[in-house]
């Protein structure tokens, strides 16, 4: 089914790997500055995609939106209708973790979640998806060719962004890392196709001691993450 109800590019539009950053703005930003010959394959809705060359590597980028439900069309799509292998998420997630500062990075092993998406795949109890460990192998090897310090482990996905219940402390106890709203259901969706997903979150926020990036500085300043991903890609 292509085009599908969300993305209008052709058959073949699209590369074996997606970056997949939540903001449209941040898709353009890694198209304009890392991707050479760059094409807007996709525009519906204002989701950008495009597909051009990193390091003559055929590599595409395209928006996700905030949160599960949209990710999860998205992705969906990309992986059973366009051909895509591997999603790589680039992100932002928020500290839990007292170990990490502003500016770190984080790969998501597994997701927590509170969301129900994974109940559509039959499963009527609690999940935590995983990632791609082969994604993972390379995204930690490429962070130490490149001097970033890569921090693996749990991630928290969850469907509400001001949550009113004392959940931070609780996942803290666990040993989550942080929390973001989108790598659940990636997981998820990649399990189901058989394919490869990975979520590489830059920290954003420490939602205890209220520091924080602005939003320009989240779209333009997370180089080092960018960079991991487009050199596994």
């Amino acid at each position: 089914m292509i085009p599908t109800p969300h993305i209008t590019a052709k058959e073949g539009d699209f590369a074996r790997t997606v970056l997949m950053p939540g903001d449209p703005l941040r898709a353009k930003y890694i198209a304009e500055n890392y991707l050479t010959d760059a094409v807007l394959v996709n525009n519906t809705r204002g989701v950008q995609g495009y597909t051009g060359y990193y390091k003559g590597k055929r590599v595409s980028v395209m928006a996700s939106g905030m949160g599960m439900p949209s990710i999860g069309i998205y992705s969906y799509e990309l992986f059973n209708f366009y051909g895509v292998e591997n999603i790589i998420r680039v992100g932002s997630a928020g500290m839990l973790s007292e170990k990490l500062q502003v500016r770190d990075i984080v790969a998501g092993m597994s997701a927590y979640t509170n969301s129900s998406f994974g109940e559509q795949y039959g499963f009527q109890g609690h999940l935590a998806p995983c990632c791609s460990w082969e994604l993972l192998k390379a995204a930690m090897e490429a962070g130490e060719r490149l001097g970033a310090h890569i921090v693996p482990g749990a991630l928290y996905s969850s469907d509400v962004f001001y949550d009113e219940r004392p959940q931070g402390k609780i996942l803290q106890g666990l040993g989550v890392l942080a929390v973001e709203m989108e790598a659940a259901a990636l997981y998820l969706n990649a399990a189901r196709a058989g394919k490869n997903a990975l979520s590489i979150c830059t920290i954003s926020d420490n939602p205890f001691t209220g520091e924080g990036l602005s939003a320009e500085e989240r779209q333009n300043s997370f180089t080092q993450m960018m960079e991991i991903a487009l050199e596994i890609a």
